[in-house]
């Protein structure tokens, strides 16, 4: 049995969705519905139970099952979470207690961290672990994802194999129910449809031009290949923290001109004031520095920004039906 905590979001379903091609769907998903459409992420998916977070730790399944790996996606998400009880009871604790039953029960474990722990990326970007008290992350969010960073390498007692995996700008299907915190591509592709434009953030820096911020933006479906082969890997001296993006920065102005491209429109970009809320937290620049992975994944390719936006609009978005399944 595989566990997917967070198993109807985004990634987590992109998850379920590779297992399932792998020939697995003795899946427990543990997460929660809530008032959103993340139910219609696991119609076309295959699994042995849905069990709800407050009751996972007291699940019978525990006792019960030969649990063969956890993958951790299950936390709040959202950038612009202000109460940092919650985020550190919904993420940081969350985590720690599931690291620590995956040491007593030796089970393979995956956690989901951010590139948000990196903040201004005054430190870079690198997924060294001595670099990784340093960072300072810019919002609560990030915060949470770096406490847990910190703790899972002042363990001396471990899972038999453990990643951190640091997401950078993920993007794809199955997002559909993030609203606000949903990728540009999305945005930008619902803005084409019903206005045939997007609005891009003015700079608010000298330094970056209007809509040349830059992101590392980094498909799902590679993000999914990579976790899975980490774990299928299983040896204990890999494990530790690993960036997860492309290692290629790219420009929001690239990524609408690639939608644009992707549906067949001509491009036509508008820049919006930026929220003042916003304005202090926001990274203008994220590259991930890939040299860790690229050494334990040597033959480990990543979809340019152009086939993975073409991907996600023409064989997803476009479709009928835009969810994953098999």
């Amino acid at each position: 049995m595989i566990i997917v905590t967070g198993g109807a979001g985004f990634i987590g379903s992109a998850i379920v969705k590779a297992l399932n091609e792998q020939g697995e769907s003795d899946i427990i998903i543990v997460d929660h519905y809530e008032n959103t459409d993340k139910w219609k992420n696991l119609r076309g998916l295959k699994y042995y139970e849905f069990i709800q977070v407050e009751d996972f730790f007291a699940h019978p399944l525990w006792s019960e099952k030969k649990i063969k790996a956890i993958y951790h996606m299950g936390a709040c998400s959202a950038t612009t979470e202000l109460d940092m009880d919650f985020l550190y009871k919904n993420n940081t604790e969350y985590t720690n207690k599931l690291f620590k039953l995956c040491t007593e029960k030796s089970i393979p474990f995956l956690y989901a961290s951010s590139a948000a722990t990196y903040g201004a990326g005054e430190q870079g970007y690198n997924d060294n672990h001595q670099e990784t008290p340093k960072l300072k992350p810019l919002n609560k969010y990030g915060y949470s994802k770096q406490l847990s960073d910190e703790w899972a390498l002042k363990q001396t007692k471990t899972p038999p194999v453990w990643f951190g995996v640091k997401f950078f700008n993920v993007f794809g299907p199955n997002e559909y129910h993030k609203g606000k915190m949903s990728s540009v591509v999305f945005q930008s592709f619902n803005q084409i449809n019903a206005v045939g434009e997007v609005k891009l953030f003015k700079s608010h820096r000298p330094d970056f031009k209007d809509g040349e911020q830059l992101r590392d933006f980094v498909y799902v479906k590679d993000v999914v290949r990579a976790m899975l082969a980490l774990i299928n890997k299983a040896d204990p001296k890999t494990s530790g923290i690993y960036n997860l993006g492309t290692g290629k920065a790219r420009s929001f102005h690239d990524l609408a001109k690639a939608t644009f491209s992707a549906m067949g429109v001509a491009p036509k970009i508008i820049f919006i004031d930026m929220p003042k809320e916003l304005q202090g937290q926001y990274q203008y620049f994220t590259e991930a520095n890939m040299k860790k992975l690229n050494s334990v994944l040597p033959d480990f390719k990543f979809s340019s920004l152009e086939e993975a936006v073409s991907d996600y609009v023409k064989n997803h978005l476009m479709q009928e039906d835009p969810f994953l399944k098999v």
